[in-house]
């Protein structure tokens, strides 16, 4: 069987077995009683199950742990056995929080236990021990950030799918097939899963399928770094909508002096819906940006390993740039609005 064969047959098993696991999980949900409720500080305005990223995760985790264990370009066990059970150790903190609240300082603990299990398995042998804080940081910031963006239908389905695909190309072209497969078969999942949650989403992802997709992306992308350094570039390009939405918002409510910590409706998806936006048109925007500025410069990065890491630095200007001014659009069409209301 050929290598494009096996990892069409891994993302067939991981896009069918997500599927099934969601669904699962909303009649899961609906006995528990596990719904979010319309809120200020939320998007939705009908109670919506949630916990259904826990399909997507064992779906993910089964393809990309066995992709990168058994085809070709076999990954070291240490490394295999890191991932795994770092992908665990975030699921199951996650899920542990959509069932009984946790307080930040656990899940934070658990969260960087994970990163720090998987990042000393990364390093084992092939880096410098130098590079420990930068990743702990780094996957500890992937966890969170994508957390934050799990705001709208839809959303951090979409995103997964897109970087999942990006970084599994881009792992083919350098040569890692078991990478690329793995790649796959977290987008596979995620399209599995984004079957429920499109607008109006049945149930949605819970902190047990947005950390653990954080993580994976991470994950996914040290390990690229790891055996192509140059490739990094372009990878970070495909992330560039959710990092600078993230850093952005978090950046703000820092400045001016609010509790970042706690729950918000700040970040520009989420303006996007308070300025009326539907839920499908705020995700098409970043569909948008992944389609037209992230994939074709990510490509123009792999293609030009000299000019990536500038490649990169120039679509994150042109993201804070967009950021800015479709916030500034959002507002003005929220003034707009109340004062027709008021008037």
């Amino acid at each position: 069987m050929s290598q494009s064969v096996q990892a069409i047959v891994w993302m067939l098993a991981s896009l069918l077995l997500s599927m099934l696991l969601v669904r699962g999980a909303i009649a899961y949900a609906h006995r528990r009683g596990m719904l979010d409720q319309p809120g200020q500080r939320r998007s939705h305005s009908i109670p919506t199950p949630r916990g259904g990223g826990i399909g997507l995760v064992i779906a993910a985790w089964l393809g990309m742990i066995s992709a990168l264990a058994l085809l070709p370009g076999v990954w070291p066990s240490i490394l295999v056995i890191g991932s795994a059970v770092a992908t665990l150790l975030v699921a199951a903190v996650g899920w542990w929080d959509d069932h009984h609240a946790l307080p930040v300082l656990p899940r934070l603990g658990v969260q960087l236990l994970a990163v720090l299990l998987f990042a000393a398995s990364l390093i084992d042998g092939a880096l410098s021990w130098l590079w420990l804080p930068v990743l702990l940081l780094a996957g500890v910031w992937s966890i969170n950030l994508h957390n934050f963006m799990d705001g709208i239908d839809g959303l951090l389905a979409q995103q997964a799918i897109f970087v999942g695909l990006g970084l599994g190309l881009l792992s083919a072209g350098a040569g890692q097939p078991a990478l690329a497969t793995a790649g796959a078969c977290l987008a596979a999942a995620s399209l599995g899963f984004w079957w429920y949650n499109r607008p109006r989403a049945r149930i949605f992802m819970g902190d047990v399928g947005s950390g653990t997709v954080g993580l994976l992306i991470f994950a996914l992308t040290a390990m690229l770094w790891r055996v192509a350094p140059d490739l990094l570039w372009p990878a970070l390009i495909l992330s560039s909508a959710f990092m600078v939405d993230a850093a952005l918002t978090l950046l703000n409510r820092m400045w001016r002096g609010r509790r970042w910590y706690t729950a918000h409706r700040e970040h520009l998806y989420q303006w996007l819906v308070r300025s009326g936006f539907t839920h499908s048109t705020g995700g098409a925007c970043y569909l948008a940006w992944n389609m037209l500025i992230a994939a074709p410069l990510a490509m123009l990065a792999w293609a030009y390993p000299r000019f990536a890491f500038p490649i990169c630095v120039v679509v994150y200007l042109a993201a804070t740039a967009a950021w800015t001014l479709a916030k500034h659009h959002c507002l003005w069409r929220v003034s707009h609005k109340a004062h027709h209301v008021t008037s």
